[in-house]
């Protein structure tokens, strides 16, 4: 355990985060040149065509330390506008560290601040790195004091990087095996893991993101969901590389996806824990504080008939965007719809 590490990345939109994360991928072996594709984590149409992280995504690499020894990275890359706020608290209380990164000739950006103001709270190591440092306009000096005097956080050792061009990658993976602390838990102990993330596959039911905090997780292993009680038989176990790694289990430390056959879509919920049916603990993990939507949408199928299935995409949605709320909705002009609220236009 003692070469884990956890590390979500922050830094405001266009500041290089995809491109880091492509890096890094790519430095450690994650994929090959011609699985390779720019904002490879970014998987959905919309965040390719605005060139923009909506979701957060988990990926474990392992890096090969200037050392010797070997270290299992993983990193989960999350999104820099404030609408998806909620998404980035999630993704730093699965980790100890964050990678703070910011653009060397724009400097610090509202949103970095309040992401970072956020890691600090929950108590993260941060790491900071200057990205696009080749460019005419970089100044790093002036970002480096940006850093220090509106943040708070120790930059005089900031890498220097560019993702674009590959400077500095190494520096970066570096800093965070020496700087990141390993994750603190017990192997031999019940099991306890935090539901991060989930997702509805039709074939597989409820896919859930997991960071395993005591205990491991392996297939065939009876697992119970703390907010409803309800048990099930773990099906697999893996991690992203970013491909959908099948793996023996998932111990202690470890940030990896659960399947076990769910097919209630409210089955496990986000920020739920998850822990052994034969041995379970007695107090749950912290979940996650529920957040105001500040935006709100009446939407209406075109037919009525289409209600029910309007209502079960909602419900598929809201599990894996929990920021997302909606309530049914009559209309005397519309008929029956929803009343769904927001985090913001971007995220309408």
């Amino acid at each position: 355990m003692k070469n884990i590490r956890n590390f979500s990345i922050i830094a405001h939109i266009d500041h290089g985060k995809s491109t880091i994360a492509d890096r890094f991928i790519q430095f450690c072996g994650g994929l090959s040149d011609r699985e390779m594709s720019s904002q490879v984590l970014d998987s959905m149409d919309i965040e390719k065509e605005r060139g923009i992280t909506i979701k957060s995504q988990s990926v474990t690499l392992d890096y090969e330390a200037k050392n010797g020894e070997t270290y299992q990275l993983n990193f989960i890359d999350t999104p820099g506008h404030v609408d998806f706020s909620y998404e980035v608290s999630r993704s730093l209380s699965a980790c100890e560290g964050a990678l703070l990164i910011v653009d060397a000739s724009q400097g610090v950006e509202a949103q970095t601040v309040a992401n970072c103001y956020t890691a600090l709270d929950q108590g993260l190591e941060v790491v900071s790195v200057l990205n696009k440092i080749d460019l005419p306009a970089a100044d790093p000096e002036r970002v480096v004091d940006e850093i220090e005097d509106v943040i708070g956080v120790e930059a005089h050792d900031a890498v220097h990087a560019s993702a674009k061009s590959g400077i500095g990658i190494q520096d970066i993976l570096e800093q965070i095996v020496e700087k990141i602390p390993a994750p603190e838990g017990e192997i031999d102990a019940p099991i306890k893991a935090l539901i991060i993330d989930s997702w509805f596959d039709n074939y597989l039911g409820v896919v859930s993101l997991v960071r395993v905090i005591d205990g491991e997780i392996k297939a065939k292993t009876k697992i119970k969901i703390f907010s409803n009680g309800n048990e099930h038989l773990v099906d697999e176990v893996g991690v992203f590389t970013p491909k959908r790694t099948k793996t023996e289990s998932l111990k202690a430390g470890e940030v990896g996806f659960l399947i076990a056959s769910i097919k209630d879509i409210d089955g496990a919920p986000v920020g739920d824990t998850i822990t052994s049916a034969k041995n379970p603990v007695t107090e749950p993990l912290e979940g996650f504080k529920p957040v105001q939507p500040r935006v709100f949408a009446g939407l209406f199928p075109i037919s009525g008939e289409d209600y029910e299935k309007f209502r079960d995409a909602l419900a598929k949605l809201r599990l894996n965007d929990a920021a997302l709320q909606y309530e049914p909705e009559n209309s005397d002009a519309l008929g029956f719809g929803f009343r769904i609220g927001f985090l913001g236009l971007l995220h309408m």
